[in-house]
């Protein structure tokens, strides 16, 4: 068990790390990520109140459908990633990281109280549910089928459905995940979560991990970790993350720091996010943004080398380009890898 943004997480369970990363890919995994912040928002005017604070187009969003977005400052830097679901109960659902929480949550008490003010109609309500996320792209559908009256294979990546789940009612089933792999994060009552789990546990395929498989598992699939890639001091342009930016938004610039954004985009950023293969393990360095340093690293389970992800100069971040990096006042070869390291198995419904 490790201390993590004022909890306590379990870092691996007995399989251990290596055996519980492949496990997820080759079969599926429950996660406990209860520490996330789980946040409705309500109000006729909660789309105007999100997109006042979040670079993504939500007023497109269709009933059950969410999309993963960035809450960004006045500098353009990025203040967490969060994703959002325009439900079809008459709330927005926004999932977003525990070690951002008091500072979101503040961010968006602020924002509605300046709104109420002006006689607009948005309420914040904090939920206390439990989160789990069961994750694996052989296993995953076949084992929560058995527990769910709605078809799965109805359900698309990004997508939410309010439902019971082997017998425990008041559920959110969100088709999503930091893994790479077709998977749910399930919203459970917190009185019968564990009911839930053991319920899923039941299952020879499934395997309890923890953190540090959830952490070389988004790696491999090319996801920024909020705190180690992508912070305030970084921008979606030089994170690789513009794909976020609603079409509609960007001509409209209605978003903090829109006039920072868009302007890198015409002008191209000094330094750009890249993914990098070695022979050696590199490692995160303590000045992550600054062009030429590595933000996450380690070696993949699957692929059997080392993998990173870092910052470089824009004109040096081109696919196959040959770098020479650090490690330990020792100069080793390292190459620019297009990510995600592991092809993704994200699920399309026909």
């Amino acid at each position: 068990m490790v201390p993590f943004a004022g909890w306590s997480l379990p870092l691996h369970y007995g399989q251990g790390h290596l055996q519980s990363h492949l496990h997820t890919r080759r079969h599926c995994s429950l996660f406990d990520v209860s520490h996330m912040l789980q946040t409705l928002v309500y109000g006729r005017d909660r789309i105007r109140f999100m997109e006042s604070l979040v670079v993504g187009d939500i007023a497109e969003l269709k009933p059950g459908q969410g999309t993963l977005t960035l809450l960004t400052n006045e500098k353009g830097g990025i203040t967490d990633d969060l994703i959002v679901t325009n439900t079809s109960e008459d709330h927005l659902y926004v999932v977003s990281n525990a070690a951002c929480a008091d500072k979101d949550l503040a961010i968006l008490r602020d924002r509605a109280a300046q709104l109420q003010a002006k006689g607009r109609d948005v309420h914040l309500e904090v939920s206390d549910n439990a989160l789990l996320a069961l994750q694996g792209s052989p296993s995953m559908a076949r084992v929560l089928q058995a527990g769910l009256s709605d078809d799965l294979a109805k359900l698309s990546f990004m997508n939410s459905i309010s439902t019971t789940v082997f017998g425990v009612p008041g559920c959110r089933v969100t088709r999503c995940g930091y893994t790479g792999e077709d998977g749910v994060e399930i919203s459970v009552p917190a009185a019968q979560a564990v009911e839930l789990a053991e319920q899923l546990l039941g299952v020879p395929d499934v395997w309890l991990a923890g953190l540090a498989a959830r952490d070389s598992l988004r790696l491999e699939a090319g996801l920024c970790l909020y705190g180690n890639d992508i912070d305030e001091t970084v921008t979606p342009a030089e994170a690789g993350l513009m794909w976020t930016l609603g079409k509609r938004r960007r001509v409209a610039m209605d978003f903090p720091g829109a006039a920072v954004i868009m302007a890198q985009v015409k002008e191209k950023p000094r330094r750009r996010r890249v993914g990098l293969t070695s022979g050696l393990a590199l490692f995160t360095s303590p000045y992550p943004h600054i062009p030429g340093t590595v933000t996450s690293g380690c070696p993949s389970p699957c692929l059997g080398k080392n993998i990173a992800m870092g910052y470089v100069e824009a004109a040096h971040s081109r696919a196959g380009t040959e770098l020479t990096v650090e490690v330990r006042k020792k100069q080793h070869p390292a190459v620019i890898t297009k990510m995600p390291f592991v092809p993704t198995q994200y699920y399309m419904a026909k």
